[in-house]
């Protein structure tokens, strides 16, 4: 998943979307009891676990701010990975497994959809809900996507929580008209199938996005790198010309949404003495911080440039 993502706007639209799908699930619930449709159940359960998700969300952010300790010396801000991989998790169970599990029994056993007026009346506020909670997300996102397209902000964001939400409400908004045109297929050919459909439909589109959520996740738990731009950021910062001549290799390893371990081997001037390397080495890492703000952990080991020696490196 390139451009730092700040905790507060991520924030913002996790709240948004759970106020929105906390009162859409009670919504649906209701119209489900009134009319029967399995449609509006799937899209009931969908919510829950929309809000179950924005919770976790939220607790995977508040427990990535603790302090680092002995035993966890780098701190927790991949907790903000695992929580979001957890969400794909949830989202592939109790949302898609269970939509496809209820349109299967809706197919075999269809069932009149009664008060229609209730599924159609719910759905049509919950697209709204959700087009509000959709835009929010939007526009935080567009706060730091930068001229990045849709699809390459949901692959490079290092920060989980708004990629996870706008795949979220994006599926929620198809999902929605998906079970709005079953309900409505049902209700004009008297065939409580289309219902199933429209609910196998919703079960298909959200597993296709927990695989997708989770897929992303897995690979910020694995650990990614800086991205391009940061690389040659600190890189350019490092060499003064001087002291330092070149960085002769140079790994880089994001701890968190908004921290970076920077490990480098130097090429250092063969007759400077150990103090002048020393302040070398100090004046570089405060230009890394300043050209790249999230790189706080720094480790950079000075030698003497040689050929062979840095290619047999990498």
């Amino acid at each position: 998943m390139s451009a730092p993502m700040s905790a507060s706007g991520g924030t913002k639209a996790i709240v948004a979307a759970l106020a929105a799908n906390l009162a859409i699930a009670v919504a649906k619930f209701v119209a489900f009891l009134f009319s029967g449709s399995s449609s509006m159940l799937a899209e009931s359960v969908h919510s829950v676990a929309d809000s179950g998700n924005q919770g976790l969300l939220l607790l995977g952010g508040k427990k990535a701010q603790r302090e680092a300790t002995p035993q966890h010396p780098f701190g927790y801000g991949r907790e903000r990975y695992i929580y979001a991989f957890l969400v794909s998790i949830v989202l592939f169970t109790v949302g898609g497994m269970f939509a496809i599990y209820e349109g299967y029994e809706k197919i075999h056993d269809p069932h009149e959809i009664k008060a229609w007026y209730w599924p159609v009346g719910v759905l049509v506020f919950a697209i709204v809900a959700e087009g509000f909670s959709f835009r929010t997300a939007i526009k935080e996102s567009n706060e730091t996507r930068g001229a990045l397209s849709w699809s390459q902000f949901i692959k490079r964001a290092k920060a989980p929580e708004l990629p996870v939400v706008l795949l979220e409400d994006l599926g929620a908004l198809v999902g929605l008209v998906l079970a709005l045109g079953g309900v409505g297929l049902a209700l004009l050919t008297g065939n409580g199938v289309w219902d199933g459909i429209g609910t196998l439909c919703i079960g298909v589109l959200l597993i296709v996005i927990a695989v997708v959520l989770a897929l992303e996740t897995k690979s910020l738990l694995l650990g990614e790198a800086a991205g391009t731009e940061e690389v040659e950021k600190i890189k350019a910062a490092v060499v003064d010309g001087d002291t330092v001549t070149r960085v002769i290799h140079m790994r880089t390893l994001h701890l968190g949404p908004e921290e970076l371990l920077v490990a480098a081997k130097i090429a250092v001037q063969g007759d400077d003495t150990a103090t002048e390397v020393a302040n070398a080495i100090n004046a570089a890492e405060a230009r890394i911080r300043e050209a790249v703000p999230i790189a706080r952990v720094i480790y950079l080991e000075p030698d003497i440039y040689r050929h062979d020696a840095a290619k047999a490196e990498g």
